[in-house]
């Protein structure tokens, strides 16, 4: 089994792992960026508010609405981006090699040169998963209507069954998916994949702080007299949290976008909530909401990133040790 392979695979189920954790936050934060309501003196409710919130009016599932397609692009998201990665950082790794031999660097990745490998890794997985985060947008952001409206109390058994008859079937991926589509065919579903592919400096930058940091604490480590240079899974987690806590503040606003260019757009009423692209959305958000608008949700981000990055490097991590420790044992146990 190839290092690649086994980065993807660990990248893949550390990835679901992470997702399912942070589930919940992250259809809260997605809510929250894509609120086009205009009035200045709408209450703004905290996230735990929020959550209490949809849980009330709509039901606890809506807290994990579009689970499965989320699940589905998180593993090919991390799958792919960790496969894409390890060849890429080989192929780096290669050169920086072939550099020393010939009297240039000392043979290790430079930071430019591992930007540019999360970066191309960071490309080729927006282009394969964009329609499955789009999907997973649409089935985040559809609200449900109230569980329980005033005066519903006094609704007859028949009208009751009415009522009952009358509601909606659950909103599921068919739904979202044919919803896509007839708003904008087959590139409807690569809406938002500019500022996604502008995006990819999030882990661009994200496994830059990571491996510089982490690079870092080996030395340090390395001149201990003990001669230990082991990290443990509880270090991973913390300099997993800082890389990503880094990269998130900085991307944030492109992160807004995408996400209101990716939710059901007002195609009636009000124009000024219906984004033709991505310059038509940054220049009416700053016309009618300012710079607050490409902020909106920024502190549940952080905390849903930063919690969901260092269980994926924690998880990862340890899934890769495992790996490698299960296939030099069976090497070792093979007769010569």
């Amino acid at each position: 089994m190839s290092d690649a392979l086994i980065n993807g695979l660990a990248g893949a189920g550390g990835g679901i792992i992470a997702q399912l954790i942070t589930y919940p936050l992250q259809t809260v934060n997605t809510r929250q960026q894509t609120d086009r309501d205009l009035k200045e003196k709408k209450k703004k409710l905290g996230t735990v508010e929020q959550i209490c919130q949809v849980i009330k009016n709509e039901g606890w599932e809506r807290l994990y609405g579009g689970l499965t397609p989320s699940l589905v692009g998180t593993a090919a998201s991390q799958g792919v981006y960790y496969y894409f990665y390890q060849i890429f950082r080989n192929k780096a790794e290669a050169a920086a090699l072939e550099r020393r031999k010939m009297g240039v660097g000392d043979g290790s990745v430079g930071m430019l040169s591992s930007l540019l490998v999360a970066a191309l890794s960071g490309c080729v997985n927006v282009l394969f998963t964009n329609p499955i985060w789009v999907i997973v947008t649409r089935m985040q952001t559809h609200k449900k209507s109230s569980k329980s409206q005033p005066g519903q109390e006094l609704l007859t058994a028949p009208d009751e069954e009415i009522l009952a008859a009358a509601e909606p079937p659950p909103f599921g991926t068919a739904h979202a998916i044919q919803e896509v589509y007839d708003e904008g065919g087959v590139f409807g579903f690569w809406r938002g994949v500019f500022p996604t592919l502008i995006m990819v400096s999030n882990p661009s930058m994200q496994f830059m702080l990571y491996e510089t940091m982490l690079k870092k604490l080996k030395q340090r480590r390395a001149l201990n007299k003990k001669g230990n240079n082991g990290i443990t899974a509880l270090e991973i987690f913390l300099l997993g949290a800082l890389a990503k806590l880094g990269a998130t503040v900085v991307t944030y606003p492109l992160l807004v976008v995408k996400s209101r260019l990716q939710a059901k757009q007002v195609t009636n009423g009000d124009k000024r909530q219906h984004y033709k692209g991505t310059s038509d959305a940054i220049l009416k958000m700053i016309r009618y909401e300012g710079l607050y608008g490409f902020y909106k949700g920024m502190g549940t981000k952080i905390v849903q990133s930063v919690l969901a990055a260092a269980v994926l490097f924690m998880i990862k991590e340890e899934l890769v040790k495992g790996a490698r420790f299960l296939l030099t044992s069976k090497v070792k146990s093979k007769p010569p």
